[in-house]
């Protein structure tokens, strides 16, 4: 179980890894960056990574704990 836990955690370290460096944004956000220049546009694609990362660990964990309760009472 403690394997699968770490390998679930190292998915997700990856993926948030891989997210860096797309730096995907929406229109607005995209349009507003490129009027930034490089270097504040790269703080501002962080800052969207940052708050992402909250509501999305909160899901996991949630998700989580519900896959737990729901295999222990089959």
């Amino acid at each position: 179980m403690k394997k699968r836990l770490l390998i679930c955690l190292l998915s997700l370290f990856l993926i948030l890894g891989t997210a860096l460096s797309s730096l995907a944004q929406c229109s607005v956000c995209t349009r507003t960056a490129e009027q930034m220049g490089e270097r504040p546009a790269t703080g501002m694609n962080t800052g969207i990574l940052y708050l992402a990362f909250m509501p999305l660990a909160i899901i996991s964990v949630l998700a989580y704990r519900w896959w737990k309760s729901e295999k222990a009472s089959v």
